[in-house]
């Protein structure tokens, strides 16, 4: 046992706890969305709910009289998974040798080097994308993703090892998601709340564009969820033979799961 073992389960174990906090409070928040009683009474709905021996009343405004004087943000969450899950590639991929299969012809450094890029480069075509197909072609939207996804799966799964190019993809989609926290999700509703605070009206559109990239949060965590349990499970998804169509099939899978919830 060294360092390594101790930095490992330390890391996986906070990533993992993180990722409920963040991803538990993104799905409960859509699908309360979805939920809320829209009414003339109630601009916005309310939803009524029970849980642990309570009883819980929750609106939904499209703006407020003047900003309370606790108002709970929720961003940090989205920050340490982001950062644990990357200290955890330096220490089981970077350092621990798994970036490479033996009969590799390009050098660990390049790898690495590689595996970095990815993340930046990922969100500038993510981000591309869906701004230039807001509001207009969701669905035209969603094809492409998917087709990016399952690309990168089979384009890492020609330079890095079987294991390493499933979990960069991993890590790619994570960057999205943390990235649509920090660059779209959290500015939007700063600019809301700033507005406020100066005496004026918000911007709604900040509301529905923030609340896009939420969903499409929803949605990544799946496959997201899936890689970070593919090595219990090899044989059907990083170590087969197409491991970047095991990985498209079992991603429309969970999408259509996650799209039932949200419906539901």
């Amino acid at each position: 046992m060294d360092w390594t073992e101790w930095a490992n389960l330390l890391l996986r174990w906070l990533h993992v706890f993180s990722a409920i906090l963040w991803i538990g409070q993104t799905w409960l928040f859509m699908w309360m969305d979805r939920q809320l009683e829209d009414t003339a009474q109630n601009p916005g709905g309310r939803l009524f709910m029970v849980h642990s021996g309570g009883f819980y009343v929750v609106e939904k405004r499209p703006g407020l009289a003047a900003l309370p004087r606790t108002l709970h943000w929720f961003k940090w969450e989205a920050t340490l998974t982001w950062l644990t899950g990357v200290l955890l590639l330096v220490v089981v991929y970077y350092h621990g040798g798994l970036m490479l299969e033996p009969e590799s012809r390009i050098s660990t450094a390049a790898a690495v080097t590689l595996g970095l890029v990815l993340l930046p480069v990922s969100w500038l075509a993510y981000d591309t994308l869906w701004r230039a197909v807001r509001g207009k072609a969701e669905l035209l939207g969603a094809l492409a993703s998917f087709l990016l996804i399952v690309g990168s799966a089979w384009a890492l799964g020609r330079v890095f090892s079987a294991r390493a190019a499933f979990i960069h993809v991993g890590a790619m989609l994570g960057t999205l998601m943390t990235a649509n926290v920090l660059e779209r999700i959290i500015p939007a509703q700063q600019a809301m709340v700033n507005a406020m605070r100066e005496g004026r009206a918000p911007d709604l559109t900040l509301g529905v564009r923030a609340k896009e990239r939420s969903k499409h949060n929803t949605f990544m965590v799946v496959p997201v969820v899936l890689i970070m349990l593919s090595s219990h499970f090899p044989t059907l998804t990083f170590g087969h033979r197409h491991a970047w169509a095991m990985l498209g099939g079992l991603t429309l899978l969970g999408w259509a799961v996650a799209w039932v919830y949200r419906r539901h």
